[in-house]
């Protein structure tokens, strides 16, 4: 029989060295389908339940292998439904390739069934890269062109392809007029580092200053030992934007943790006093937690020439590979004898995981969320890797949650969506399937779409060499971090026919597929439960009772968040004089005594 289309698509795929296609089908994109049959299901078709599942698993496994992840979706209602992981690659910049059928050729601009605009739907989404295949010698040259863009600028990229066109005989380009060829499949290099004379004037902002302080970003976690070297040497403390928390380990004494609503005391006390700024690989947004504008000299290095320079008053910016660019510039910096500001910020970290500690074993009704995760930290094995969803879970994760050893956690940072938690997990178990893997979700997105990828997970656990993929639900009832916002920023009380969500045991369906399920509503089966499901030999699933009364609350918290909330409670809020005791409770820790390290 002849080579396809749809057959060399996947003849170039795994030329790409692509092990798997996350997708769901549809008569769009049966042409292909048919191929994965020939081709001895090679790459893997991993079928989600759901198209944005696939994307989101794309994601994940992109974000957690450091390959470029694959998507697959039919025409019409499947390549809309692609959209909002493709924008989570989009916003957090991860390399993604897309691969979407098309109403077949004879039939475009007649108004048939699930015919869309396609280049229209996606043109802004896939804005670096997006293609229409609408002869066979286009396809090298446009697949290829996909995956270097998607890997070199960090990006989602869309291959068109109409449903029969994959069908038809494959011809490849020719030595001819108008005809495009295309190269071996090949990534390039590191990017470039910066000239000397950038690198001396860098050198020369953080060797004047006396109070440095180092935000890092995902860009960072490739120079990860450059970061800790410039650290030492500049008597710096570390802040991490939540894309970046896994790119130190928080057991380093002057790592302050995470910076911004969900952040830490001490990154907010390091960002209030420094004098100088070095953001390494990181474009977090919200300025108001970086120092005053005039306060410190600033020196950011990115490899992104589109990025740099947008988000603080910087002085000097590098271009550049991140782990590059600090091994030019470490010989130029000098070495700070004055210890005094590190010995600070080593002090109020200290304070700080004391303050966390104390906080977590706080009483709430049934289950303090806080010591979920904290009992969780004690625990969890140094090459975990722990997915996040967005939500008031996401607080927990982000100041609790202490990073160790070789461990690896991401969520979805810049677009903040809900849903990506569970199918984040499913991409990292293929991107590593030696690896334990722990998501921690809240229940609405459980309910959203976490039940459904259970399913995804129980069909491929087979193929997983350490089984362990620990599914945690902090099961409130209640769509939380709304809630919370609502109070804190609005002023209004919890409206609960928007807030509550229905009644479920997660642990009665994941048990019935198969997992080892945990039911938790009494803190003191915390420990004992983590030390069950992380050494179980097959998937498993925590649903945890939490009390949605423990308030998110910044360490930072403004008199008008403060004001608004006490407004909110006092307009009739169901829950006010709970609210206002664990409220009361929690912040106060801040303030206690602190004994010895």
């Amino acid at each position: 029989m002849p080579e396809t289309v749809g057959d060399f698509l996947l003849t170039r795929l795994r030329d790409w060295d692509v092990d798997q296609v996350f997708s769901y089908p549809g008569d769009g994109i049966n042409g292909i389908v048919a191929a994965f049959g020939k081709s001895d299901n090679r790459p893997r078709y991993v079928q989600a339940r759901h198209e944005e599942m696939a994307a989101f698993q794309a994601v994940g496994y992109a974000k957690f292998s450091g390959k470029v992840g694959v998507c697959m979706a039919t025409s019409g209602p499947g390549a809309v439904h692609l959209l909002n992981g493709l924008y989570d690659a989009k916003l957090d910049h991860v390399p993604v390739v897309a691969v979407v059928g098309q109403t077949a050729r004879s039939a475009m601009g007649g108004s048939y069934q699930q015919e869309i605009d396609l280049q229209a739907l996606l043109k802004d989404v896939a804005s670096d890269y997006l293609v229409e295949v609408n002869v066979s010698e286009q396809l090298p040259n446009a697949l290829d062109r996909a995956f270097r863009t998607a890997a070199s600028r960090q990006a989602p990229t869309a291959v068109i392809i109409p449903s029969d066109l994959q069908e038809q005989e494959y011809f490849p380009p020719q030595h001819e007029f108008k005809m495009v060829p295309s190269s071996k499949p090949s990534l390039p290099g590191s990017v470039w580092t910066p000239q000397d004379t950038e690198l001396a004037n860098a050198a020369e902002v953080l060797n004047a200053g006396e109070k440095v302080a180092i935000l890092v970003g995902q860009g960072a976690r490739g120079a990860a030992d450059e970061v800790r070297q410039l650290a030492e040497a500049t008597g710096a403390g570390v802040a991490k934007a939540l894309l970046g928390k896994d790119v130190l380990p928080d057991d380093l004494a002057y790592v302050t943790g995470a910076i911004g609503l969900l952040g830490t005391r001490p990154s907010y006390e390091l960002m209030r006093d420094c004098d100088t700024l070095l953001i390494i690989g990181s474009s977090f947004p919200y300025t108001q937690f970086m120092p005053a504008f005039g306060q410190a000299r600033a020196v950011e290095v990115d490899s992104d020439p589109t990025m740099i320079g947008m988000r603080y008053p910087t002085e000097v910016d590098l271009v550049g590979d991140a782990r590059d660019t600090l091994r030019a510039l470490l010989p130029l910096v000098a070495t700070k004898r004055d210890r005094s500001w590190r010995e600070a910020i080593e002090d109020n970290v200290r304070n700080w995981w004391q303050t966390i500690d104390q906080q977590a074993m706080l009483e709430a009704k049934p289950v303090n969320p806080m010591r979920v995760v904290h009992e969780l930290s004690d625990r969890i094995p140094e090459n975990a890797i722990v997915t996040a969803d967005s939500g008031s879970s996401t607080n927990w994760y982000a100041r609790n949650l202490r990073i160790r050893g070789s461990m690896r956690s991401s969520l979805s940072g810049t677009l903040a969506t809900m849903g990506p938690g569970v199918p984040y997990a499913i991409g990292a178990k293929f991107a590593h399937p030696d690896r334990p893997v722990v998501a921690l979700v809240g229940d609405g997105a459980m309910q959203m779409n976490g039940l459904a990828e259970l399913l995804t997970i129980a069909r491929y656990r087979h193929l997983w060499s350490d089984p362990r993929l620990v599914v945690c639900v902090f099961h409130n009832n209640d769509l939380n971090q709304v809630t919370w916002e609502l109070r804190a920023m609005g002023g209004a009380p919890k409206f609960e026919e928007s807030q509550t969500i229905p009644e479920i045991s997660y642990a009665d369906v994941a048990r019935g597929l198969g997992f080892d399920a945990v039911s938790v509503d009494d803190p003191d089966q915390l420990g004992e439960t983590w030390d069950r499901v992380l050494h179980a030999q097959r998937p498993a699933l925590v649903d945890v009772r939490c009390d949605p009364e423990v308030p998110p609350i910044p360490p930072h918290a403004t008199f008008e968040q403060m004001k608004s909330t006490t407004e909110a409670l006092l307009r009739g809020d169901p829950n006010a004089w709970r609210v206002m005791t664990q409220g009361t409770k929690t912040k106060a820790q801040e303030f206690l005594p602190r004994g010895p390290a």
